[in-house]
């Protein structure tokens, strides 16, 4: 991937937040002030601080809120008040996550929580739990016994713009982040999605999954084998963290979908089809068409069009021998990225959500 614009400005993970609003909420409980700023320890050290857009307490209760900050990354939970809410336990009981509202519970084996429990990931909660600790220490307690409700506001509505529903998390949203940062446009939480869409494949025991770089091909490939939700894979632009993820956690059968544009980059040894990452290449595609027997006009046109859907209009007839082509090569290029542990089939799909190709079925 290209690495990112030292331009941008990072931002916070929900699990920082979360984390932060933890303490501060723990502080008020044991001392009746919140501090604001809030100040953390991230997972790789450094100090981070939050204010506090929320902060209210009652008998043995006491939460705090922040209001999340992604920086330039184009996050759905952008702006987002991330909610802790802290109340004393049973004695021995140690720290007990609970979701509140807009936050998720894991329905589905094969994410990194138990089946029932809230998406809290290991990570934050992890941030959480050592946030807590660290003011119980500066009182001189041991590890705290506490109950610890993360909540959202709207967090469900904000849900549905995420892969959650088809990783078997429902609610609302997860609680993430193993760094506690947010790196601009490093498309971290996409890929994260990925593997755990895979994870969830497997766990359920399917064979055949379906990685598809657009909603089109996905309906496309689901229709025609009759696949549950659980198979298909929103990979977007990221096969190479598709199929490298793969590799080490490999199933029976993949079928790759997408379309001729994104389909001939992976052709090309492409593994991130983004536009700013990735182009198509005219002139290579211009002779494979003249391999393919075009007269010498359709690939001197070809080579000189200024985008794929142009090449298919100047290969004519020879469409589909061309998109044929462009998916074998894409299939080899897939193959050896599993290294052979993963029968692949590479599905080309036009606009109307026709098949223009299919190789290794």
């Amino acid at each position: 991937m290209a690495r990112q614009d030292p331009t941008l400005r990072r931002g916070w993970t929900t699990g920082a937040c979360a984390a932060a609003a933890a303490r501060a909420a723990f502080a008020a409980l044991l001392t009746g002030t919140f501090p604001d700023p809030v100040t953390i320890r991230l997972p790789r050290g450094q100090r981070a601080s939050f204010r506090l857009a929320l902060a209210e307490q009652a008998g043995a209760r006491a939460r705090a809120g922040i209001v999340k900050d992604a920086g330039d990354d184009p996050d759905v939970t952008h702006g987002a008040l991330v909610i802790a809410e802290i109340a004393w336990g049973m004695p021995g009981s140690g720290l007990c996550f609970k979701a509140g509202e807009g936050v998720g519970t894991v329905t589905r084996a094969g994410l990194p929580l138990a089946v029932g429990e809230p998406a809290i990931n290991p990570a934050p909660r992890a941030m959480i739990r050592e946030a807590l600790e660290e003011v119980a220490a500066a009182h001189g307690l041991g590890p705290p016994d506490l109950a610890v409700t993360v909540s959202i506001p709207g967090g469900e509505r904000l849900a549905e713009k995420t892969m959650n529903a088809r990783l078997g998390i429902e609610g609302g949203l997860s609680i993430l982040g193993t760094t506690g940062i947010v790196v601009p446009y490093s498309c971290a939480s996409w890929i994260a999605s990925i593997h755990r869409g895979i994870d969830v494949a497997r766990a359920a025991g399917l064979g055949h999954i379906a990685a598809s770089t657009g909603a089109t091909s996905e309906r496309a490939v689901q229709l025609l084998y009759d696949l549950p939700e659980q198979a298909l894979i929103d990979m977007g632009d990221f096969v190479g963290g598709t199929l490298k993820y793969l590799r080490r956690h490999p199933v029976a059968r993949l079928t790759i979908g997408g379309g001729f544009a994104k389909l001939a980059k992976l052709a090309a040894g492409h593994l991130d089809l983004h536009s700013a990452r990735s182009r198509i290449d005219p002139a290579a595609l211009a002779a494979v068409l003249g391999d393919l027997g075009a007269p010498a006009a359709a690939t001197e046109a070809a080579a000189g069009a200024a985008s794929a859907g142009e090449i298919l209009v100047f290969a004519g007839d020879r469409g589909a021998a061309l998109a044929g082509q462009v998916a074998a090569r894409a299939r080899e290029v897939a193959l050896a990225t599993l290294s052979g542990k993963t029968a692949v089939e590479v599905a080309i799909v036009d606009r109307a959500g026709g098949f223009l190709a299919r190789v290794g079925a």
